[in-house]
């Protein structure tokens, strides 16, 4: 990846401990709230929480984005071309994001570089998510799209607040 960042460690929504210690919580989260497999949830939750403090997120929002874009399923697509886990389109990101967006690793590294780079942006996290949904040109020029950004942001939201209570 062509993206840097500054690492934040310490605290987070998992609590302390080492990456594999809050990666077994998360992963036993997303199977309890969202009925993922354990195979897939074992898997993808250590590239959660290193890609969620590469960048500065909480994980467990960047877990909800997961749900709510692919419900863990690497290899979906949208009609509007987004593929994978966080549902990045190509052909928006293809010069921040080089690499095979369909590769569970390169995609949540990416969707947590746009994630971040939105929150900068937005400057809170309903809008940066509304952003992540339909763009910030569409959310800041059209009406409709706007009420959809903020409908996305409220089911992301809930996503996330389902998995801590999970937790």
């Amino acid at each position: 990846m062509l993206i840097t960042a500054t690492v934040f460690t310490g605290c987070s929504s998992l609590g302390g401990g080492s990456v594999e210690k809050r990666a077994a919580k998360l992963s036993a989260g997303i199977q309890r709230a969202y009925s993922v497999d354990p195979n897939m949830a074992n898997r993808v939750s250590p590239m959660i929480v290193q890609s969620a403090e590469r960048y500065d997120l909480d994980p467990l929002l960047l877990a909800a984005v997961i749900r709510q874009e692919s419900s863990y399923r690497s290899y979906a697509s949208s009609p509007a071309g987004a593929v994978g886990l966080t549902q990045i389109i190509p052909r928006y990101w293809q010069n921040n994001c080089p690499g095979d967006l369909f590769d569970e690793y390169t995609n949540i590294q990416c969707g947590s570089y746009i994630i971040a780079r939105y929150k900068n942006t937005a400057g809170e996290w309903p809008k940066a998510l509304a952003y992540y949904n339909v763009g910030p040109t569409g959310y800041n020029s059209d009406r409709g799209m706007k009420k959809q950004g903020k409908r996305y942001a409220k089911q992301v939201k809930q996503h996330q607040k389902i998995l801590k209570s999970a937790l």
